[in-house]
């Protein structure tokens, strides 16, 4: 076969090979363009600004949370996935029965899992209790069905005795009035010393 032949004969060989594999290449980027589009069509995401609502409970205020953004990320196939995120911060202040303030939490982001009713709260978190006692992490978690608020990274508690208190990680009921802290260090004021009888 002479080479003007071979050329003849290389040239659509050539041809049919890359068309092959660019249609290959076609269908796994048609297959991602469908799963993405799946995706976008089974989820869906509501923004609110300013945000300010008021939880009651038989009729009684029990807290306020205000948000300067709100995303509402939805999922028809799972509702149970649905979850609200706050990625500018947020504030939530607890109110007793007369409507006085008993505490607040404050962080500079948050993400609420709504059918689990856990809130997580991350970066610069703050939370003070009814005594004034102030809580400081990078993260706590609130589970309002068990009723806890924990966090897995190092806390610190500044009481209003004076008392400093940190640990690797903590738990507490909900009002974080008897926390339990994994592996602990602190500073305590001493007011009553030891006398001679």
């Amino acid at each position: 076969m002479d080479s003007a032949a071979k050329q003849g004969f290389l040239l659509p060989a050539l041809l049919i090979l890359i068309s092959v594999l660019l249609l290959n290449g076609c269908d796994s980027d048609l297959q991602k363009i469908k799963e993405i589009s799946a995706k976008q069509f089974t989820s869906s995401v509501d923004s609110t600004t300013f945000v300010d609502v008021i939880y009651s409970d038989s009729a009684r205020v029990k807290l306020e949370m205000t948000a300067p953004l709100l995303l509402q990320h939805d999922d028809t196939k799972k509702p149970a996935n649905a979850y609200d995120e706050m990625p500018r911060g947020v504030k939530i202040v607890f109110f007793d029965t007369l409507r006085n303030q008993t505490g607040s939490i404050v962080a500079d982001s948050a993400i609420s899992h709504t059918t689990a009713k856990i809130i997580e709260f991350h970066k610069n978190v703050v939370a003070v209790n009814a005594q004034g006692d102030t809580y400081k992490s990078d993260e706590l978690i609130w589970d309002q069905v068990k009723k806890t608020i924990y966090s897995n990274k190092p806390v610190q508690i500044n009481t209003t005795t004076g008392n400093v208190m940190n640990g690797v990680n903590f738990t507490s009921d909900e009002k974080l009035t008897h926390p339990v802290f994994g592996k602990s260090t602190g500073l305590f004021s001493v007011t009553d010393m030891p006398g001679n009888q």
